[in-house]
């Protein structure tokens, strides 16, 4: 077993153009004088961190991590989320997902996927020069229009759609692997990675990829009324990031998983602060440590009523008394005595 890294925070949600959230110095003395032992840095905040420089220079990665290490804090990953979603967009959403595109890349989808899957190769080199071994991403979406299928999806019509999210990843992929980094991908409502068995679809459709992994959160099985504890018996080999963000589900007679197009603080799933929803963190905690996942356990703060000031404060606390330090040794170990062979044949009865 081994005990789970923590607190950190990740930076997306807190960044703002006031101080101390516009820049990195500022927000690393902020962290750090809350508790926080570590920061996932969100790669397209380029206040925070130049990608492609971090790509090709050793020494640059090196002093960014003297930077972060001087408030006594760890760069635990790099996240490429809004990048991610742009290697797999449907048409439906070009519009609105334009906006994680800069403006020389917008209303040209093919220009904007080359060079979203350029940005992950980017991140593959800056992390290995920052001497990460996992990085978290999305892995866009061809089929999420299809997921409540009306018309009937045609037949061939999966098959199709994740071989080619697995041929666009494949190269993605591969310089993660020249580069010793695993891809955790989020898995997401809006993805194609969005639960179990999509995620064994893409595993499949890229032949097992070794660097194919899973960041888990649990507020996303929530909204989806999924086992999210058992999720963990399944694929805990694959959990390599873990984000700590609390969710619940509250139907009524007229509102459910959908949601009836309400704001968040409306709809019946709905995120919430870590220990203000319906996840069981006590579980989660027990069950990656048991299974020995070596994560960060880092915030990330959605939620839709508390401010991400108090979100803040209380999430380094919170993560920190989940934290199980790992056992080294068994309860009983004090009844134990020396077994040779005998004796233990003597037990058997033989």
């Amino acid at each position: 077993m081994k005990t789970i890294k923590g607190p950190a925070v990740f930076l997306a949600q807190f960044m703002d153009d006031n101080e101390p959230f516009n820049n990195l110095d500022g927000l690393c003395k902020w962290a750090a004088g809350l508790g926080y032992k570590g920061i996932q840095i969100p790669t397209w905040e380029t206040r925070l961190i130049d990608l492609k420089k971090a790509a090709e220079s050793k020494t640059y990665c090196d002093e960014l991590k003297g930077k972060v290490a001087s408030y006594g804090l760890e760069i635990t990953e790099l996240s490429t989320h809004l990048q991610g979603q742009l290697v797999a967009v449907h048409p439906a959403y070009d519009l609105m997902f334009d906006n994680f595109a800069p403006e020389d890349y917008k209303n040209n989808p093919k220009k904007r996927t080359e060079w979203a899957i350029q940005q992950l190769k980017f991140a593959a080199k800056a992390s290995r020069n920052l001497g990460l071994d996992v990085h978290g991403t999305f892995s866009g979406s061809l089929l999420w229009h299809t997921a409540h299928p009306w018309p009937q999806r045609p037949e061939g019509l999966l098959e199709m759609g994740f071989e080619e999210l697995a041929k666009r990843w494949t190269p993605i992929l591969n310089e993660f692997d020249e580069q010793g980094v695993d891809v955790c991908y989020e898995i997401h409502p809006g993805e194609d990675l969005h639960d179990g068995v999509t995620f064994e679809r893409f595993l499949e459709a890229t032949h097992n990829h070794k660097r194919v992994n899973i960041l888990y959160d649990p507020s996303h099985f929530v909204l989806q009324q999924l086992d999210y504890i058992e999720y963990i018996d399944h694929y805990h080999e694959f959990i390599k990031m873990f984000h700590v963000k609390d969710a619940e589900f509250n139907p009524t007679g007229k509102k459910g998983m959908f949601g009836g197009y309400g704001d968040w603080k409306d709809r019946a799933g709905r995120y919430r602060h870590p220990g203000d929803g319906h996840v069981d963190f006590k579980s989660i905690f027990s069950k990656l440590t048991e299974y020995g996942c070596d994560v960060w356990a880092v915030l990330e703060w959605e939620c839709c009523i508390k401010s991400p000031e108090q979100g803040a404060r209380e999430g380094a606390p919170f993560i920190k008394n989940h934290i199980i330090e790992a056992t080294q040794k068994r309860f009983d170990d004090f009844s134990g005595s020396e077994i040779d062979e005998n004796k233990l044949k003597r037990i058997l009865g033989l």
